[in-house]
This record gives structure tokens, C-alpha cells and sequence, in this order.
């Protein structure tokens, strides 16, 4: 049997596509019996010349004879000459199915469809297309979504599935100060490279509906949406503390700064106030809380976002401000505290650098100390302050205020553990009952007093920070009447509200951790703001909506002004411009949307995508509305979620949508994470040190050893040269700085796409994160193989395939039958439940059932087929062609399960050899006699005791017991 085959591809674009970078390749493969091993997989290995083109490949394949290594230069040639041989033409269906589906535009969701039938809006999180490409993580919620819309289309459903792309942000402006590219140019550019990509692996998105938060008429309807927000009073502006990069000439959001530097770029950022577009969530802050409990999302994704919210009740105080002579005077610090049970407790006051009344009441002599630390804390993020601060600092103002509660005067201190953006910038701090307050307490020797008894009666001997409730003590005071000693600290809590109100000096209040959107962006590569600023009065004035889209000038010179003006501001002749309505000389507002903007709502667009008179016809989204299925990243579990929502309610107040939500479930897939790296360490020299012997690994040299270098010796890792030495095993989330990111085309281009989307789902349950294996990839990719020759049979002499299957018309046996339905059952249950890896199994145990059958029934292979085909669509495509059919099985039913099929109607049944019981074999109910003793025959443990021997008799009780009486005269041995 020739082991090549020779195929020319000559102009075919699709074909070539999945070898565009591999120009020239080489491989060679042993055929195998397919009752028994499967093929193994091929291995590629090429080289480049200088300017990119393939000088020469070199390909090695294994066979069961050994090693075999084939090398072949080829010039480069118009026609190119692929030497392959594969366990199964995917090179050919996978182009031949994709061009097919694009023709014919199989998964187009018609503009009008018939609204009595079930719909199923599934939605990937839309990506922003980068230039470095997908890599392997990224189809993993994109093959799940696929899968789910396949099986719904397939049930009868109305599906929508589309795809788009949220294309402004800061990384496309970025490359183009770099470069000089317009951002526009990136863009489109790296929009081409993903829907190639996402095409190349069979995702069945209806590619009409495409869109891009990029194009006039989306941003038309974004811009539109702010103008109802602004409208409403729910957008407008305020002087707040920000994120400024003066590199890169922006506000940044706090995730966009870690250690005090920009994430892109690793600029300095300081903090700064800022007049900004802000966006009144907090008004919507109780119905995005409330409204959680609806939604079948993750209870942890529900959990993050209550926690994000940050719903609180507790009290407003004042602490009158004291002058030098330690006399009150009229101005107050108010604190927020949920806490008002221990204001006896409060020994120091603490106010946020940004403060408004800090200049007020800092003394001359701490003035400079006070200047300088709040420079310093202008350069941290919210972040920083906060929960990732470890050691707090501070200075102290030189002024005192009075405790309410007591009369005491208490040190005011600045620090930036506390925030401007949160309560009202200042705290009264009890240092016994919080411990970010006991941490600054104990560092800069400030009193601490006990006011919160343990209830457990714990010793106070310690004197231990107790954060807790309890039993209210040391809280007393005749000079201001109010007394809470021994009250519980709920009782004691009431009680300081309700004297707080009488006497002036507080109030009940509920507060929130969520602030007001900031929504301005000092960029160009955004969606402009729809806002004239008239030069006389600097009053603001909405844009008309009937001159939307207002676009963006085009501009040269993206790079920063260096003034703080957003580079709009060197578009003069757009920014220049007159009030409509009354003549006056304005500017364009020349800060930009942030990239979260067109996200918030581009699940609506998805249902009407070209409609250029309204956001979204009322009759579509009605059919369409909620979302069914959202998929993505548990990193977006709050801010975007949360922004859509608000946006999305605010939509519904004013009667464009008609759900109160817009996504009814949520699922967040796991992180697919870089191969395993082993680790070793050498000493100065160079001989290895094991892991588990040497303290002081930190000082040896890190040395990365390659995986067929490793073995596993019981729990652990070891050097296979020299077992003595462990190895630590990590893994980490691709990444190019990691040099651990495989590119999908790789894995298309040797096992196809149909092998790539079924390891994803295979490598463990989809909500989980996994750590990626290349040759993981070999079972998933043999199994297809295997599932290819069931249908089609072996190869022939050069290599092919026949044209047609080995499939018969024959009727199914029993058990043949409840193989099927079983399979069924298991395959639509895990796919409604995303547990696409249990599926795939048993599809699995379907084929191994298969493949010890004397034929291969149609009415068994069929709908076999259309199970597999929401997983492996070309692969089932084109076996459903070679099988007689003419159409695309993309809306064939899916199978059902047969019930009468899944009953378990068998029995085991015990079976003696001369009365002494030597096995057992399963048999139906109302099993004959004659057919339980030809199943014993055939069992493997019982035929040593049966092969050769003479038969006496046999004693058969119908689902009770099988004997079989050998002839004495004539016994032979049973050999074992």
C-alpha cells in the first residue's frame, strides 16, 4: 500500500488559507487497521527564509516500526505541491464545508422570521480585534456557543448567533502614534485577520449581521443614547479625581493602572482633578442590586457585583473642625459609618488627600508635609490605596476636631487609605474595632479605646482589634446625654441615629460603594460626545439628534497635547463651530467615549442591524429580547456587565426595550493556560540542584526543561537523566511576553479545526480553567479518524477515500439501537448542561460500540451523525453528503431519545461449571436458554472452562442461574 499522497492546490484560496504560512510540507504516516490503533498524528517542521518565504520543510513521522525522518527542498513555484498524507481529508472537507456554508449563506437569521416558533439568542462577548490574532483560549467560549446555537437551530429554534467586533480603544491609538498608522487602518486590518480566523474554524455566525463599534452608523445610536442619558440628567459633568497619563495624554480606568504606571506602556500615572463626563449610575444602584436575584448568572458573578455596588446602612456625623485655641468653629467634616455603635471609640480622624476642606484646616507649620504627601498620593490608584496597600501612611494636619459623642478632641490626620470618591472623603477612625485603622493607629502611637465588649465573653486581656458586634462599654458621656452602655451594638446603633437627629448632629443614611461612571477619555480613536460648549457661558448644548452621527475629524497627529486637551483639540476646524439653534460661537466637546460604550448595548444592534431609523425595532427586540446565552471572561463579570445593565434599564424606562434585563444567562468559561513549564535549577557550576533539597533556589540559575525530558516519579516531577533532581511544574495564562501562545492556525493546519474544537471541549468542564497540551490534541484528532473510517471505510491503495460509506440498510439489532439512544440522551442532556466534555464521551463509547458491530446500520449512523455535527461540523456535513443527502444538515432534526430504548432490560446472570459458579454474563430479560449459553461461550473468563469440553447437561433457570454439567468421562484441563 503506497503511504502518499500527492495533491496540487493550485488557486484555491481556501485551501490555501490554512497553508498561507507553511508554503511547503512534507509528511509521511503508516496506515493502520482501524479495528485496531488509530493513525498517528502528523509532524510538521518547517523553516523561513530570511524574507519569509519556505526554503525548505522538513517533516518526521512515526510509524510501528520506528523512526523514519523524510527531507524534501522544494522551490518556491506558482503551483505549489503538497506531499501529504492525513488520517482523514480534513484539508479538504473543512475548506470545501466553509465555502459552501459562505455561499449559501447557510446561518443567515432572516430580518422577518416566523414569530411562533421558539427563539435562542446566543452571544459570544465580542473581542477587540489586536494584531496578534486569536490564540487557542479564545475559541473556547466561541466553540461552546456554536455548539448550543447548532443544537437549537437543529431543534426547530429561531437562532440568533451573531459576531462583531468592539473596535475603538486606547492599544489601536497607541500603534498609531507608534507607526503613524490611522487607527482606522489598524483596525480594519486586524477586523480582516479575526473573522478569517473564526471562519477558518466553522463557527455558524450569521456573518450578515457583522458589525463594528467602529462605523458611523453603530456609533450613530451610541452617541444617541447619550444624548437620552444627558437628557435625563444622568449625564453630566464634574470636577473629580483622575487617572492622568501624561505619556499617553489620557484618563485611565483603575484597572488600566497597576503599581502606579499605565498597564500599556508602563507610563506614570498621577492623580488628578479633572472636569469630566460622568454618567449617574448610582441612581439605578438599588434596581441593578435588587434586580440580581432574577438572573441565572453564576451566584459568584451575582456576588461580585452586589460587593461592587456596595449597598450600606449606617450614619452621617459631623465633627466640628477646632481652631487653634481648641474652640469649634462653623465648619464640619461629615463622615459616613455603618458603624455609629462605636463612635465613643473614635480617637483620630482621617480625610482623603483630595478633601475639599483640607486646605482649610492644615496648620501653617504641617503645610509642606501635607503638599508633598498629597503629591505622593497622587500617584497610586484607588487600587493601590486600598486592598493592595500593605503598610498605611499618613500625615498629620496639626488640626483637631471634636468627638460628638464625647467632646473629646480628636488628631485629623490625611491619608490615602481613605478616599475622596467613597462616602464623603473622611472617617472617623476606631482603632479598636478596624483594623486598617489599628494598623495606622499603632504606627503613628495614637490612643486606642475599647468600646465593643466580645458577646463569646472573650479574656480583654489581650485587647485584640475586634471588628465584630457585641455589648456596647466605655460609652458615656453626662456632658452630651448620650448614654449606649450595655446595649447591644444594633440597640446601640439605633440609638446614636435617633440622638445624632435630634441634636443636629448627624443623620440615617444609606450609602453606596458604586461611584458615578466617569465617561470621558482624552483620546481620538473613540466615539465622539455629542455636546457644543458655547464660548460665552460655557454652558453645554445636546447636538441635535437629527445630525447624528457626529464623526470623527480626520487626523494626522494622534499623539498627546501635552496640555491635557484631548488630541480632537487639533481638529480646529471641527471644533470650531456655531449653536444651531441660536448662532452662538460653541466647541465640540474633543473628549472621546471610553471603549466600554459601545459594548454596553451592541447585543441590541445584533437584532436589527441595519435599520437607520431607530436603535432597534420594537416588534425585533421583543421576539429576540433577553439575550438567552451570554458567554465570556469572568473579567468582565463586573464593569461591563454592569454598565450594560444600567444602560439597558435605562433604555427600558424610556420605552425602547422591553425587559428590565438584557442578558437572562451567564456563563463565564474557564482560562485555557499555557503548556506546563518544568523548572530546574543549576548551581555556579552548572550541575543541577533538586528542587526539594536546596533552601536557597533563588540564587541558582532558572533553567526551563523540555517536557520529553521529564517523567513523573510518584507525586512530583523529576529529571529523567538523573530521577534524584525535581522539577517544579508551572503553568501561566498565554502570553507573548511567555513566548507560551499557540496560534489555532497551527493546530488547524495539522489536525484541522473540527480536532481543535473538539479538544477544547474535551479537556475538562467548560466553566474550569485547563492547561493546554498540544499532544492532548492526538486523542480527540484519532477518535475523528476513527469516526471517519466507521463511515467511510479504510483508504484505498494510494491513500484516498471512496467516494461513498460502508453504511448498510440494514435494521438495526437491539442492541445496536439502545446504543444509539443512549447516546442520544447523554449528548443532548450535556449540551444543554455545557458539559460538552461528558458528551464528546459518549459519542466516544458509541464508536467503540461501533467498531465490534458486523455492520454498520444506517438508521444507526444517521442520526450518529447529526450528533456529532454541533461538535465536528465539517466532519458530519460531509458525512451526511456521502450518506445520499443533497442539503446542508445544519436544520435536520436533531434525534431524539427513544425511551423504550434507554429502559435497562438486561440481567446478570450468574453461570456454574459443575454447580460451582465461575462467572457471570449479562442477558436480556426472557433470555432463551440456548442464547445464555452461547454468551457464556463467548465470555472471556468462562471460555477456558467450556473450549474443548464434552457437555453432559444443562440446568437453566430462566433470570436465576445458568449450570452447565461437564462430562466426567471425557474432562480435559482448563489451561489458564
Amino acid at each position: 500500500m503506497s503511504s502518499h499522497q500527492i495533491l496540487q492546490f493550485r488557486s484555491d484560496p481556501f485551501v490555501l488559507s490554512h497553508c498561507c504560512r507553511h508554503t511547503h510540507l512534507t509528511s509521511s504516516l503508516t496506515l493502520q487497521s482501524p479495528l485496531k490503533q488509530p493513525f498517528s498524528g502528523l509532524r510538521f517542521r518547517w523553516r523561513r527564509s530570511n524574507h519569509g518565504g519556505v526554503r525548505s520543510s522538513t517533516t518526521e513521522a512515526q510509524s510501528n516500526n520506528g523512526n523514519r525522518k523524510e527531507e524534501a527542498l522544494v522551490s518556491e513555484t506558482a503551483t505549489t505541491t503538497i506531499e501529504l498524507k492525513r488520517v482523514y481529508p480534513f484539508h479538504e472537507i473543512e475548506p470545501k464545508w466553509q465555502r459552501y456554508w459562505e455561499d449559501n449563506r447557510t446561518f443567515r437569521t432572516p430580518d422577518d422570521v416566523d414569530t411562533s416558533k421558539p427563539k435562542f439568542y446566543v452571544l459570544d462577548m465580542f473581542p477587540y480585534p489586536s494584531g496578534a490574532g486569536l490564540h487557542v483560549g479564545h475559541p473556547l467560549g466561541y466553540t461552546a456557543t456554536d455548539i448550543l446555537a447548532r443544537l437549537r437551530r437543529m431543534q426547530g429554534y429561531n437562532v440568533l448567533h451573531p459576531m462583531g467586533w468592539d473596535a475603538f480603544g486606547l492599544p489601536a491609538e497607541q500603534y498609531a502614534i507608534e507607526t503613524g498608522t490611522h487607527p482606522k487602518t489598524t483596525t480594519l486590518k486586524n477586523i480582516d485577520r479575526f473573522r478569517l480566523q473564526l471562519k477558518s474554524l466553522g463557527f455558524s455566525y450569521d456573518w450578515d449581521r457583522e458589525l463594528s463599534t467602529t462605523e458611523p452608523d453603530y456609533y450613530k445610536w451610541t452617541q444617541w443614547i447619550f444624548l437620552q442619558l444627558y437628557k435625563r440628567g444622568l449625564a453630566y459633568q464634574a470636577e473629580v479625581p483622575v487617572n492622568w497619563c501624561p505619556a499617553l495624554g489620557t484618563v485611565l480606568a483603575n484597572e488600566e493602572v497597576v503599581d502606579g504606571v499605565s498597564e500599556r506602556g508602563g507610563h506614570p500615572v498621577i492623580r488628578k482633578p479633572m472636569r469630566q463626563w460622568m454618567l449617574k449610575i448610582t441612581a439605578y444602584a438599588d434596581r441593578l442590586l435588587e434586580d440580581l436575584d432574577e438572573l441565572e448568572w453564576p451566584e459568584s458573578i451575582k456576588e461580585m457585583q452586589r460587593n461592587w455596588i456596595g449597598r450600606s446602612e449606617g450614619a452621617e456625623l459631623n465633627f466640628s473642625i477646632l481652631d487653634g485655641e481648641g474652640r469649634e468653629t462653623d465648619k464640619k467634616i461629615t463622615v459616613y459609618t455603618t458603624r455609629p455603635d462605636t463612635l465613643f471609640g473614635a480617637t483620630y480622624m482621617v480625610v482623603a488627600p483630595e478633601h475639599h476642606l483640607l486646605s482649610y484646616f492644615v496648620t501653617a507649620e504641617q503645610k509642606q508635609q501635607v503638599e508633598e504627601y498629597k503629591d505622593f498620593a497622587s500617584r497610586k490608584s484607588d487600587l493601590e490605596r486600598t486592598e493592595l496597600q500593605k503598610d498605611k501612611t499618613g500625615v498629620f494636619t496639626g488640626c483637631y476636631a471634636k468627638n460628638p459623642a464625647n467632646g473629646d478632641a480628636i488628631p485629623i490626620w490625611v491619608a490615602d487609605y481613605v478616599l475622596a470618591s467613597y462616602g464623603t472623603g473622611a472617617i472617623m477612625a476606631v482603632p479598636a474595632h478596624d483594623t486598617r485603622d489599628n494598623e495606622f493607629a499603632l504606627k503613628y502611637n495614637i490612643p486606642v479605646k475599647w468600646v465593643v465588649k466580645n458577646e463569646a465573653n472573650l479574656s480583654d486581656d489581650a485587647k485584640q482589634v475586634y471588628p465584630g458586634l457585641g455589648i456596647i462599654e466605655n460609652s458615656s458621656s453626662s456632658e452630651t446625654g448620650l448614654d449606649i452602655n450595655q446595649l447591644s451594638s444594633k440597640e446601640a446603633g439605633l440609638k446614636v441615629i435617633e440622638w445624632s437627629e435630634r441634636t443636629g448632629n448627624g443623620k440615617k443614611k444609606v450609602n453606596y460603594k458604586l461611584r458615578d461612571w466617569l465617561f470621558a477619555r482624552q483620546r481620538y480613536w473613540g466615539e465622539p460626545i455629542p455636546i457644543l460648549i458655547l464660548d460665552e457661558s460655557g454652558e453645554t448644548i445636546a447636538v441635535s439628534e437629527s445630525e447624528l452621527p457626529l464623526t470623527l475629524p480626520e487626523l494626522n497627529d494622534f499623539t498627546p497635547t501635552g496640555t491635557g486637551e484631548p488630541p480632537l483639540s487639533k481638529a480646529v476646524s471641527w471644533v470650531n463651530t456655531v449653536d444651531p439653534s441660536t448662532g452662538k460661537p460653541a466647541k465640540r466637546e474633543t473628549s472621546t467615549m471610553p471603549q466600554w460604550a459601545g459594548s454596553c448595548w451592541y447585543y441590541l444592534r445584533f437584532m436589527d442591524p441595519k435599520n437607520p431609523e431607530a436603535l432597534v425595532d420594537k416588534e425585533k427586540e421583543k421576539y429576540w429580547s433577553p439575550v438567552d446565552v451570554y458567554v465570556g471572561g469572568a473579567e468582565h463579570a463586573v464593569l461591563h456587565l454592569l454598565y450594560s445593565r444600567f444602560w439597558h434599564k435605562v433604555l427600558y424606562d424610556i420605552g425602547v426595550v422591553s425587559t428590565k434585563e438584557p442578558f437572562k444567562c451567564v456563563i463565564n468559561q474557564g482560562i485555557i493556560l499555557g503548556e506546563v513549564q518544568y523548572t530546574a535549577w543549576k548551581d555556579q557550576e552548572g550541575i543541577y540542584v533538586s528542587a526539594d533539597t536546596e533552601e536557597r533556589l533563588n540564587e541558582h540559575q532558572q533553567v526551563t526543561i523540555p517536557e520529553e525530558k521529564v517523567m513523573k516519579s510518584g507525586d512530583h516531577f523529576v529529571l529523567k537523566e538523573d530521577p534524584s533532581i525535581r522539577l517544579i511544574p508551572r503553568v501561566y495564562k498565554m502570553s507573548k511576553s511567555r513566548g507560551n501562545v499557540v496560534n489555532p492556525d497551527d493546530v488547524v493546519l495539522e489536525h484541522g479545526a473540527d480536532s481543535l474544537r473538539l479538544y477544547e471541549m474535551f479537556m475538562g468542564p467548560f466553566r474550569d480553567s485547563k492547561t493546554w497540551n498540544t499532544s492532548g490534541i492526538e486523542g480527540v484528532h484519532r477518535f475523528l479518524a476513527r469516526t471517519w473510517r466507521l463511515v467511510i471505510g479504510l483508504p484505498q491503495s494510494d491513500g484516498s477515500f471512496k467516494d461513498g460509506t460502508i453504511v448498510t440498510d440494514d435494521e438495526p439489532t437491539l442492541e445496536q439501537l439502545r446504543t444509539l439512544h443512549k447516546c442520544i440522551a447523554k449528548v443532548t442532556e450535556e449540551i444543554e448542561s455545557t458539559r460538552f466534555n461528558t458528551g464528546i464521551s459518549g459519542m466516544m463509547e458509541l464508536v467503540n460500540a461501533a467498531y465490534k458491530w458486523n455492520n454498520q446500520p444506517r438508521r444507526i449512523i444517521e442520526p450518529f451523525v447529526l450528533l456529532l455535527s454541533p461538535y465536528a461540523p465539517h466532519m458530519a456535513e460531509e458525512l451526511w453528503s456521502r450518506l445520499g443527502h443533497p442539503n446542508s444538515l445544519a436544520y435536520e432534526s436533531f434525534p431524539k431519545a427513544n425511551p423504550d430504548y434507554l429502559k435497562n432490560t438486561t440481567i446478570v446472570l450468574p453461570v456454574q461449571i459443575n454447580g460451582k459458579t465461575r462467572g457471570t454474563i449479562e442477558v436480556e430479560e426472557g433470555c432463551s436458554e440456548d442464547d445464555a449459553f452461547v454468551l457464556a461461550s463467548q465470555d472471556e473468563k468462562l471460555r477456558k472452562y467450556l473450549d474443548g469440553q464434552s457437555i453432559k447437561k444443562r440446568i437453566y433457570v430462566p433470570g436465576k442461574i445458568l449450570n452447565v454439567i461437564l462430562d466426567r468421562t471425557n474432562v480435559k484441563v482448563a489451561t489458564k
